[in-house]
C-alpha cells in the first residue's frame, strides 16, 4: 500500500482518489473549494498537511495554482518521495518547478485525454526524475504511461505538439460539419471526413506534407472561397478555413521561385 496524497478534488482529482482508494492505497486529499470528500480519502486541512508522510503526490489543481502548491508541499515532502505535477503547466513551467528546492523527485504528468470520460485510464506520458514511481502508482489502475526521456517539461512539450493536431483537427471538423448541416449535406461531409481519418495514416501525413507545399497557390485561392462561401452563404463563422487559406498563402510566398533579376 501506497501512501498517496492527491491536491486539488475537483472532476479529474475526485476520479484519481477514488481509483487510487479502490486499489488499496492510502489516500489523503486536499482542497480549498471542492465541496466534496471522495469516499475513503481523508481530506486534510492545508496542502502541507496533505503532504506529511507521503509516498506520492499527485497535483491536480489549475495551472494558475501549480507553483504555489509546489512551493508548499515540497518543502515537507521526505527525500524518496514523488511530486507529480497533472496540471497543464507549460514546458518552461514544468522546467522550472523540477529546479524548485526539495527532497522528493520530480515528475511532470501530460494528461493525453478526457479524463472525465476515460478515469483513471485515461493515457499519461510521464518526464522527469519521478517518472517510474508515476508509472508505477498509475499503470496498474489501467492506464497507459509513457516515460519520455529527458527532464520535467518533456512530456507537456510532447503534449502541446499533440494539441496542434488534436485540438486543430476538432476545430476543422466542428467547423466542417457545421457547415454541412447549414447546406443541408451533414451525412455527406461526415462521410468524407470519416473516410480521410481511416486508412494508412503515414501515408496521408506524407500526402499532406508534400500536397500542401506544392498546391499552395491554388489551395490558397480555393481554401478563401470556401472561406466566403461559409461566412456569406450559409452564415457558418469560419475561422479556421480563413486560418487554412492564409497558411497556405504564407507557404506559397515562402515557396515561390525568386524572379530572376533583370539585366
Amino acid at each position: 500500500m501506497t501512501a498517496c496524497t492527491v491536491i486539488g478534488l475537483g472532476e479529474a482529482g475526485a476520479i484519481y482518489a477514488t481509483a487510487l482508494v479502490t486499489a488499496g492505497h492510502e489516500v489523503t486529499g486536499f482542497d480549498p473549494v471542492a465541496p466534496a470528500t471522495p469516499d475513503g480519502v481523508t481530506r486534510a486541512a492545508t496542502a502541507a498537511e496533505a503532504c506529511a508522510g507521503a509516498d506520492i503526490v499527485l497535483v491536480l489543481t489549475g495551472a494558475a495554482a501549480a507553483r504555489a502548491v509546489a512551493e508548499e508541499c515540497l518543502p515537507v515532502l521526505p527525500e524518496g518521495s514523488t511530486y507529480a505535477d497533472l496540471t497543464s503547466s507549460s514546458p518552461q513551467v514544468m522546467r522550472e518547478l523540477g529546479q524548485l528546492p526539495g527532497k522528493a523527485l520530480f515528475a511532470d504528468v501530460a494528461i493525453l485525454g478526457p479524463v472525465p470520460t476515460q478515469g483513471a485510464k485515461t493515457p499519461l506520458m510521464v518526464s522527469g526524475p519521478g517518472a517510474r514511481a508515476v508509472a508505477d502508482l498509475l499503470s496498474p489502475l489501467g492506464a497507459e504511461v509513457e516515460i519520455a526521456e529527458g527532464e520535467p517539461g518533456e512530456a507537456m512539450a510532447h503534449k502541446l505538439l499533440r494539441s496542434v493536431l488534436m485540438k486543430g483537427l476538432a476545430s476543422v471538423v466542428v467547423e466542417a460539419v457545421t457547415a454541412g448541416r447549414a447546406a443541408g449535406h451533414e451525412d455527406w461531409i461526415r462521410g468524407q471526413i470519416a473516410r480521410q481519418l481511416a486508412g494508412d495514416g503515414q501515408a496521408v501525413i506524407d500526402r499532406f506534407l508534400t500536397g500542401t507545399v506544392k498546391h499552395a497557390q491554388r489551395r490558397s485561392k480555393e481554401m478563401q472561397d470556401t472561406a466566403d462561401y461559409l461566412s456569406a452563404e450559409l452564415g457558418v463563422p469560419a475561422e479556421m478555413t480563413t486560418a487554412s487559406a492564409a497558411a497556405h498563402a504564407r507557404l506559397a510566398a515562402t515557396t515561390a521561385e525568386p524572379t530572376p533579376a533583370l539585366r
